[in-house]
């Protein structure tokens, strides 16, 4: 029987609100963790507190398997940094507090703020290890500077990002980009 206590009975809207504040702080991270101070200079000073506005097509809370899950052109936005994919679920537990266990973004998912975006096919965060790994196609972005390859991953307990090679965007199995050189 389900716990009845007014507690317990949170309104769709609390716990979705909820999922996706802690789901786009997520995705902030994925921008910026990627590897180079460059390429995060651009999320310096970005206020997590801001309201968290969320749009799709569907939206489905399923409370028995701890989720909610965002469907059909999920776009996820705070301030001026953007997150859109085609699918986002947001696993939690709730026992008395809310907690974000997991967030998994598949469908183009992007990542963006001002010049600077993340772009590839999945996205994954598991809170409880503290890794974010953007899998397929990754692509980094920062004016006309880029960095490809097919698996960005972001450790926040060590600090420390690489990108893996193995096919993203045309590198032939390599990690490949282009930078700019400042006239001097």
């Amino acid at each position: 029987m389900d716990d009845l206590r007014p507690e317990r009975r949170r309104p769709l809207g609390w716990v979705a609100a909820r999922a996706f504040a802690a789901a786009f702080a997520a995705a902030g991270l994925v921008a910026l963790g990627s590897g180079s101070v460059a390429w995060g200079q651009a999320f310096a000073g970005f206020n997590s507190n801001q309201p968290v506005d969320y749009a799709a097509d569907r939206i489905e809370l399923q409370d028995r398997q701890n989720r909610v899950v965002l469907s059909g052109d999920v776009v996820i936005s705070q301030g001026d940094l953007r997150l859109t994919a085609a699918r986002t679920t947001v696993s939690y537990t709730d026992a008395g507090t809310l907690r974000i266990q997991r967030i998994d973004a598949t469908g183009g998912v992007t990542v963006a703020r001002g010049d600077e975006s993340a772009r590839g096919a999945a996205a994954v965060y598991d809170l409880n290890r503290r890794v974010i790994v953007m899998t397929g196609g990754v692509g980094l972005r920062r004016g006309g500077d880029t960095l490809n390859g097919a698996r960005l991953t972001i450790d926040l307990n060590t600090g420390v990002s690489s990108v893996d090679g193995g096919g993203g965007q045309g590198s032939q199995g390599r990690v490949t980009g282009t930078f700019s050189v400042p006239d001097r």
